[in-house]
């Protein structure tokens, strides 16, 4: 059932609100129907009741002529009578007209020895009546009597005989239940499309808090949401514009930072560089040489890492099947065993320079650990159709599954396959990483049947065929 319940702060509003004011509407409606009915069978069966009373209590001191005579002219208007039995069965008799009829004896100080009641649909016209009406007038008085019902009505007197009577009287109103529920039901949806209205007031500058922050890549200025809504909502959308302001602020001295700390540490590296040049004899030179190159190239790496998130270069397209060529041809010319995989050509927007360099990483990282490597760019690749992956695979000792995650992180390295005999400063996985995540896409591993690793860099593309190709 969890998956089918909202999972947004508007819905999740709306439904609890819907199930609250339901079950109070429902109970509402119950109390209001029942205290309608109670009024509506009082208002009906009330009078009805207490003329019987009324007449039972005048029957019950006289003699029997009296009654007679009492009964007699009565009878001809409501249909009293006097008999040894009731006319109501005691299995018909309805126990909340009996009650009624009880206290209104009770409140008239008349005790009964038993009493009776029913209610019956049926309505007959009496025939002097019948014989009297035209047919229309005849139609008109049955269409009437549609809308009336019988009360019967027996109360035993002292001596044992029964005083019964039948008394006309109108129906319950039969759209009470109906005309009820739908003013319940009204009342209802007015409070929850309130309710929901003020849900979406407060949901709005929320969803547009959310959209700001996942907006936010580390490049440009940092959003800024126009406060709206309550109070409380507009005090967090304020607080978080501040956060925002200062992380840009931030990110910039960071920048700032790191460009002093790339000049300050180069221009020492290339003066130990030139003096070791001049040192004897050849054979220890070319180790301090090498150090210097790695430490040179760690420190590219590190910078170019910690900016990868809030890079300044300009986004535009680009043949990513150019750029990967390229970048073999680069590796090519210094002797490495690298070759490129034709296929259709694919652009996407993306940092130029970042993503060369990621690509560059990837391929040193095989010819290291694998000796040579192929590099495709194929559009999709399992992905689907909006992305594009450029693929570099080695036939090196690959990596465990369980490390693939872990290698990706900064500075990680493991030492039973790329041990620190083949270089490297466990940055080249993290950079790729990050410059793919830059993109909008991600990094990929997976170990080749037969041995090796492929590394995939995803990015979004847009498909189709570069002008003039």
């Amino acid at each position: 059932m969890r998956r089918f319940l909202p999972k947004s702060l508007i819905g999740q509003i709306a439904l609890v609100m819907a199930a609250a004011l339901l079950v109070a509407q429902a109970i509402n409606f119950g109390l209001v129907f029942n205290e309608r009915q109670r009024a509506t069978n009082t208002q009906i069966e009330g009078p009805p009741i207490a003329r019987f009373v009324q007449l039972v209590q005048r029957l019950a001191p006289m003699d029997a002529a009296a009654r007679a005579d009492l009964i007699a002219d009565r009878g001809r208007r409501g249909r009293f009578a006097i008999a040894g039995e009731s006319s109501v069965p005691a299995e018909a008799s309805e126990a909340r007209i009996v009650a009624r009829l009880r206290d209104q004896a009770e409140q008239n100080g008349l005790v009964l020895r038993d009493a009776r009641a029913a209610v019956r649909d049926e309505v007959e016209l009496p025939r002097r009546l019948r014989d009297r009406l035209s047919p229309e007038e005849l139609d008109r008085a049955r269409a009437r009597l549609r809308r009336m019902q019988t009360l019967h009505l027996s109360a035993q007197l002292a001596d044992g005989s029964w005083v019964n009577a039948r008394l006309v009287t109108p129906r319950p109103n039969p759209w009470l239940a109906a005309r009820l529920a739908g003013s319940t039901l009204l009342i209802y949806l007015l409070i929850l499309a309130a309710v929901t209205l003020i849900a979406m007031r407060l949901g709005r500058p929320l969803r547009a808090l959310t959209a700001a922050a996942q907006s936010f890549e580390g490049r440009g200025e940092a959003p800024q949401v126009e406060p709206r809504g309550p109070a409380d909502v507009r005090r967090a959308i304020l607080a978080f514009n501040a956060m925002s302001a200062r992380v840009g602020t931030m990110l910039d001295e960071k920048d700032r930072m790191l460009g002093a700390i790339g000049h300050d540490l180069r221009t020492p590296l290339a003066s130990l560089r030139i003096r070791i040049e001049s040192v004897e004899p050849a054979e220890e030179r070319a180790p301090m040489i090498a150090t210097i190159e790695e430490m040179t190239a760690m420190l590219d790496d590190t910078l170019a890492l910690a900016r990868s998130g809030r890079a300044s270069e300009e986004i535009r397209p680009i043949d990513l099947s150019a750029l990967a060529d390229a970048v073999v041809e680069e590796f090519r010319a210094l002797g490495h065993d690298a070759s490129f995989v034709e296929g259709e050509r694919r652009t996407a927007a993306v940092q130029p320079n970042l993503l060369r360099r990621a690509v560059r990483n990837l391929i040193d990282n095989g010819i290291k650990y694998g000796g040579s490597v192929e590099v495709a760019v194929r559009a999709g690749a399992g992905t689907g159709a909006n992305m594009v992956a450029i693929e570099v695979a080695d036939r090196g000792p690959g990596i465990p599954e369980a490390d693939f995650g872990n290698v990706q992180e900064a500075f990680v390295r493991l030492e039973a396959s790329r041990n620190r005999g083949t270089g490297g400063s466990g940055l080249g996985l993290a950079l790729a990483r990050g410059a793919a995540e830059a993109h909008g896409g991600r990094l990929e591993l997976e170990n080749r049947a037969g041995g090796g690793l492929l590394a995939r860099i995803l990015v979004p593309v847009k498909s189709g065929p570069l002008p003039g190709s």
